[in-house]
């Protein structure tokens, strides 16, 4: 029973501290029905095992009174029923007492239990509801905790039943010595009779997981893509006329950020199964919320007054979008039957296509997001392919089979000599032939992002066989030996073809091209382990080339080196492992070995002691592990991989080899580690395992490769305040600082200034580096330097520059200049970066004035130009110390063509922190009267005004929390542009008083202030006074009068006072 409740009964969410209720569906019925009736009756069928014992009791509030349980040996004591059998520790097999207003019941047996489910007439759904959801895992009540329900399998049926086996063992070795123990005895027929209630419950289980399987199978589950295809659809039937249209608006609620699952809804509602949310507005009716949810489509209660949504489901769900429209709105009925799909369906089906090329299929891998140039060949190969229809009707045109296009083999055109000669080559030769099919799915989209070395190398071909060495003939004689010879003749072509150079292109390619890659592949699958290690040794050397290792794939050798990763022979699954590793440097090999459970035999490798002592047997089993651990580098750069790794239970055993005195042991552990350390989860397992200890250890070893990968690790571990700190404690900050010595080494000091980068975030570390003097070594960086090492130096730089003294020693470093170079860069990680560390810099008058001589506020307002809006945004926030500094800001602003223009403009962004940002330039700007002025006339006033809708959720477009620091920025805007003209009555008549109210309910003390003090502007209009007394601001503004800080108590105080002289006015101008 515990199973079928923990994985196939709904629960909602736990709130206020209360565990999940069972959701009111169909399923979590028919499973309580199915509990009734097993339950009902069960000491007629069971009448022992109903009166076994519980360890603990069954605790639940109830709904039967006291005068419904008629039971034989019940005490009536004031009104509570309590049975007069006790169990241990004198706790009554049952009771039912009253508890407040309500009664809860206590029961230790099945009989009991019954008993108060009879008693409950028609409301056993409620009572056994209740019963199962203050008991989440009944059996564990009942018999105890050894058997609660637990993940994965559970073998604790099978040890009780060893432990019974064993004690009757021992009582019949003491009858036999006659000496009888009747305690044994029966305590031995009690655990029988605990085995028999277990394997009762536990056929229960089977019964509702099974019941619960038959009715999950009956729902279409929805996903992402189904939703974004239904919303889509109805998107092209909407709009602003009655007569044609179905709805009158359709949207997806939020802030628009979509998962790389697809999903938009929250991360914890996602736990729940929600896909995303919906707004429509019908013409007959008001705007609808609605729940994507994969078990259907739902109303929701929608957004509150705060706007947070509220997920409370409201009526039935249903299958589809279209379905539920229909049962709320009789206009989209009757609109719905007169469209036409068949186009706008095969629309889609064409976006879909372009889309499911340009998205990771399978692993999940980053790529480099929206792709365009996947779309424009898409275009392209339909323009091509309408010509060609338009070219010959009589034949429906046949695209190639995505298998074949997998193995290179591209769709016939009229081809050059060289492009013949290279079809005529691959149709001739048998070897791309795969043992096992490839999926759809999984031949093609590659990323072009992972690595450099997933591109496919251009084959280079001699054109005549004459520049060919002798080398390439006599291998192809070798592999025809290979081919027809016996087991001597075979191991004798395989050692003789070792002794070539099989580095050597023309050696590998001499294997590929006469079939020797089919022949060493087949010599896997014999019995003889010579036959075997001398083919893996080649197939070891030769991997290392881009066509071999593809070709290698095509042919299903990962999956024969798959299943030599159980052999015995250990020197076998050396070789193994290490020909995967170097096979795997591309994403459809990495799907294969995890498809065919290779990941988890690879883990299993890891598996090894780690001894100081050196003998034959203890190398071999550590060279077994760091062929594994190779095999895993190359594996992890996928993100189910990652997962698979975690699964099998790598963490652990990755941490025990970190402590390994092996370099070369080490080199491919911490490179896995490194490059699982992109996930949250290994990030966690790295701090949490003691790994960062081993980390900094490591960092002063001597060899530069394993530098670079502790490094990296610790650049990625960084990003949280436990990690850095731990960097620290163990006195990781001084080897970082050393290893900026290695300016030779571009991937070492790009390593170490990520992890300095990422360190520096935390305060204590910042005062370790300026003892270390790493400023003045990061400056020397600033200078020809690949952008990978640029990228972390700047990021360092402007992490330590936020400490006042480190901005003066940046400035005497002479660090200012190339900081300013930096911003004609087009790199748009190292823009971001850099606009930080020059706004920071900033701060200081004395560097202001050296940026502002470089021309550097110039080059920072045209990179509000840029299309990446963090680089829009980043340099809108170093703006606002550049004018806060600057000896004549207003005149510096004005020199700027079209600059106050530009950055209004940008008030129409969609990204919340380029609002944010350029609101608090804004506020900056308008301190000069004449750049308000400006400002004022390009419509400044408007786009704040509509901004401040932030709390009405037009559309969800913003979310509460993350929007305090837009809302501060934005309030104080409209604070700043408030002392011209007449914009306190233009901001009232845009309608920005009344939200700007709500901004009151905020949490956040800065966003009060700011907010207080637009207010207190917009008060001394009278009409804005009447609004914000509508809009109830009097009693929020009474309480921060009362705040300790002055700034807001005054604000606060002014705008009340405004208030009330109005009113004041009023009155005295009735009565007179």
């Amino acid at each position: 029973m515990g199973q079928a409740l923990q994985r196939a009964a709904q629960w909602t969410s736990a709130k206020g501290g209360s565990g999940g209720k069972l959701e009111f569906t169909k399923l979590n019925e028919e499973l309580l029905n199915s509990i009734i009736q097993y339950v009902d009756g069960f000491s007629a069928k069971y009448a022992e095992e109903s009166k076994l014992v519980f360890k603990k009791p069954l605790i639940w509030p109830t709904t039967v009174s006291p005068d419904a349980i008629n039971i034989p040996g019940l005490e009536d004591r004031g009104g509570d029923k309590i049975s007069e059998a006790k169990a241990d520790k004198d706790i009554p097999l049952f009771s039912i007492k009253r508890d407040g207003s309500d009664f809860e019941c206590s029961a230790m047996t099945m009989d009991y239990c019954e008993q108060v489910l009879r008693a409950s007439g028609d409301k056993k759904m409620s009572e056994i509801r209740a019963c199962l959801e203050a008991n989440r895992d009944p059996v564990a009540n009942m018999l105890g905790e050894r058997f609660a329900t637990v993940e994965g399998d559970d073998n604790s049926i099978f040890r009780f039943i060893e432990e019974i086996t064993k004690e009757i063992e021992q009582l019949a070795k003491q009858h036999a010595e006659n000496e009888g123990n009747t305690e044994k005895q029966e305590e031995i027929e009690e655990k029988k009779l605990v085995l028999k209630m277990r394997l009762i419950l536990l056929r229960l289980d089977q019964q509702l997981l099974n019941q619960s399987i038959a009715q999950i199978t009956k729902d279409v589950r929805l996903n992402p893509v189904m939703v974004d295809g239904e919303v889509t659809i109805l998107q092209d039937l909407s709009g602003d006329d009655e007569r044609k249209h179905v709805l009158e608006l359709i949207d997806f609620w939020g802030d628009g950020y979509v998962f790389k699952n697809g999903c938009r809804a929250p991360p914890q509602r996602q736990l729940h199964g929600d896909i995303a949310y919906i707004e429509v507005r019908p013409f007959d009716g008001n705007m609808l919320y609605i729940t994507a949810n994969t078990s259907g489509y739902y109303v929701n209660k929608g957004p509150d007054n705060r706007g947070d949504m509220n997920y409370e489901r409201e009526g039935d769900a249903y299958r589809e979008l279209v379905t539920l429209l229909k049962d709320k709105s009789p206009h989209f009925t009757e609109m719905i039957d007169k469209q036409e799909f068949q186009l706008k369906v095969q629309e889609k089906d064409d976006y879909m296509d372009a889309r499911r090329v340009e998205e990771d299929e399978d692993d999940g891998e980053s790529t480099a997001g929206y792709r365009p140039d996947r779309f424009k060949q898409k275009a392209e190969e339909d323009s091509k392919d309408k010509g060609q229809k338009q070219k010959s009707q009589k034949k429906k045109k046949l695209e190639p089979s995505l298998k074949w296009k997998a193995l290179g083999m591209e769709e016939y055109q009229e081809p050059d000599k060289r492009d013949a000669k290279i079809l005529k080559k691959k149709k001739a030769s048998p070897r791309m032939k795969s043992k096992t099919p490839v999926e759809a799915e999984d031949s093609f989209s590659e990323s072009s992002t992972e690595s450099e070395e997933e591109e496919e190398a251009v084959e280079r071909r001699s054109e005549t066989n004459a520049d060919l060495p002798s080398e390439y003939w006599q291998i192809q004689k070798l592999v025809k030996y290979l081919k027809g010879g016996n087991q001597t003749a075979t191991i004798i072509a395989l050692c003789s073809m070792r002794d070539f150079n099989l580095a050597q292109e023309t050696c590998q390619l001499a294997i590929r091209d006469v079939g020797g890659l089919e022949v060493l592949i087949n010599l896997l699958d014999t019995e003889e382990v010579k036959c075997k290690i001398g083919s893996l040794k080649i197939l070891k050397e030769i991997s290392r080339n881009t066509q071999i290792r593809r070709a290698i794939a095509d042919l299903g050798g990962l999956q024969t080196m798959v299943k030599i990763l159980r052999d015995p022979d250990k020197d076998l699954k050396c070789l193994a492992a290490e020909t995967i590793a170097n096979v795997a440097k591309f994403r459809r090999a990495r799907r294969t070995v995890r498809q065919h459970g290779g990941i988890r035999k690879l883990v299993g490798l890891l598996d090894c002691p780690i001894v100081s002592a050196t003998n034959p047997e203890a190398d071999k089993d550590a060279e077994v592990a760091r062929s594994g651990a190779l095999a895993l580098w190359s594996c992890s750069k996928s993100k189910k991989n990652k997962e698979a790794m975690r699964k099998a239970g790598a963490i652990p055993l990755l941490a025990k080899l970190l402590k390994s005195p092996n370099e070369n042991m080490l080199i491919p552990v911490v490179g896995t580690l490194q490059e699982c350390a992109s996930e949250p989860s290994y990030r966690l397992a790295i701090r949490t395992e003691g790994m960062i200890e081993d980390l900094v250890k490591n960092l002063k070893s001597q060899n530069d490769e394993l530098q670079m990968h502790c490094a990296s690790a610790i650049f990625k571990c960084a990003e949280e305040k436990e990690t850095r700190d731990l960097v620290r404690q163990y006195g990781g900050l001084d080897p970082l600082v050393s290893l900026l010595q290695k300016i030779e080494n571009k991937e070492l000091l790009a390593a170490a200034t990520g992890a300095i980068w990422k360190c520096a975030i935390s305060p204590e570390n910042v005062t370790r580096f300026q003892e270390l003097r790493a400023i003045e070594q990061l400056v020397g960086l600033l200078n020809d330097q690949p952008e990978e090492v640029l990228v972390n130096v700047v990021g360092g730089l402007g992490e330590l520059a936020k400490d006042p003294p480190n901005r003066l020693l940046i400035r005497k470093a002479g660090g200012i200049p190339p900081l300013v170079n930096l911003l004609t860069g087009t790199n748009q990680a190292l823009l971001v970066n850099v606009t930080r560390a020059v706004g920071q810099c900033a701060e200081e008058q004395d560097n202001m004035a050296i940026i502002d001589k470089l021309d550097g506020v110039r080059l920072l307002w045209s990179l509000l130009k840029n299309q990446n809006p963090d680089v829009q945004a980043s340099a809108a926030w170093a703006i606002c110390p550049c004018i806060e500094n600057a000896k004549d800001a207003g005149e510096m602003v004005r020199s700027f063509v079209g600059g106050l223009e530009l950055i209004v403009s940008l008030l129409k962004s969609e990204h919340r922190e380029v609002l944010a940002s350029v609101c608090a330039a804004i506020a900056n700007i308008a301190k000069d009267e004449e750049n308000l002025a400006v400002i004022t006339d390009h419509g400044v006033v408007p786009m704040l005004a509509r901004l401040t809708n932030t709390y009405a959720w037009k559309g969800g477009r913003f979310q509460s929390k993350v929007d305090d620091k837009l809302r501060r920025h934005l309030a104080e805007a409209i604070a700043r542009c408030c002392n011209w003209g007449n914009n306190r009555t233009a901001f009232g008549r845009e309608g920005a008083v009344a939200p700007l109210v709500k901004y009151l309910r905020s949490q956040d003390e800065n966003v009060h202030r700011s907010t207080a003090r637009a207010l207190y502007q917009l008060s001394k209009n009278p009409e804005n006074c009447i609004t914000m007394h509508e809009a109830g601001v009097v009693q929020p503004l009474m309480k921060m009068v009362g705040s300790l800080d002055e700034d807001l108590q005054e604000a606060s105080a002014g705008c009340i006072g405004n208030i009330r002289r109005l009113a004041l006015a009023n009155e005295k101008a009735r009565y007179s």
